[in-house]
């Protein structure tokens, strides 16, 4: 069986349920206008609306016409996109070792810069650079104006993260790159596998309910991504069980 046939077969399963399978797609590190980014923005503008997460601090104002005009909404990915973790620790620029004097610091500011830039089209979910951030920053986010929150892997069902009000924890489960051996895409059968096994999880209820997220990085894309992309878009808008979501209903 290919991993197309896989997924095509575990959305008739939801169907056959009459569940709805719900995606959402998520894109990180935009600051500027770049033939890449015209490629991601283009393939939303025939596909499903993107959570496009930007850089406050590195935001080049050249790109705002670009991203106003797209079928997109903006959400903030940190403020400097810098790592202040510890020697020795994993990459964070929001860490719990960090002053949380800082952090808050920064993250009204990253929030101010990109509500003044793009008004109603941004939506105030937060996307820690690295998918790392301080436990003790999570419950303070909604006093901070914040809706949501972005990191990657889904949770298993057994350690289901407590609920904080006035928040919405909303992951990434498929990154079809790999970082460690040169940046480069893993190819359409590990994508759809990630996929395909956290919608059999979630059908399952192996793992906490929430629509399977997509996580893209376009600066790092190459044209068998770009084709991959547009394939699993143009197999999942139309099969009847599948339903992408937009970042506002993600977050909602």
């Amino acid at each position: 069986m290919t991993p197309w046939q896989a997924l095509t077969d575990e959305l008739d399963r939801w169907g056959d349920l009459g569940r709805p399978a719900t995606f959402w797609w998520r894109d990180d590190d935009a600051a500027e206008p770049t033939p890449a980014l015209e490629t991601l923005l283009g393939l939303a503008a025939e596909g499903p609306k993107l959570a496009l997460a930007m850089v406050p601090a590195r935001l080049d104002p050249a790109v705002i016409p670009l991203v106003a005009r797209a079928h997109c909404t903006v959400v903030q990915h940190g403020l400097t996109h810098l790592n202040h973790a510890p020697e020795g620790d994993k990459a964070s620029e929001f860490p719990a070792a960090r002053l949380l004097t800082d952090r808050l610091f920064d993250l009204g500011e990253g929030q101010g810069v990109l509500a003044k830039a793009f008004g109603d089209q941004f939506l105030p979910a937060f996307v820690p650079p690295w998918n790392r951030i301080g436990d003790d920053l999570i419950a303070l986010l909604p006093g901070q104006g914040y809706c949501g929150l972005s990191t990657f892997n889904p949770t298993p069902e057994k350690t289901r993260r407590p609920a904080i009000a006035g928040l919405r924890w909303v992951n990434c489960h498929c990154d079809p790159i790999h970082w460690k051996q040169g940046r480069v895409f893993r190819g359409e059968a590990f994508a759809l596998e990630e996929i395909t096994r956290h919608l059999a999880a979630r059908r399952l209820g192996t793992v906490t309910e929430e629509p399977t997220g997509l996580l893209t990085h376009h600066l790092v894309h190459d044209d068998a991504m770009t084709a991959f992309l547009a394939a699993l878009f143009a197999v999942t808008l139309t099969h009847p069980a599948a339903r992408w979501l937009t970042p506002e209903e993600a977050f909602a």
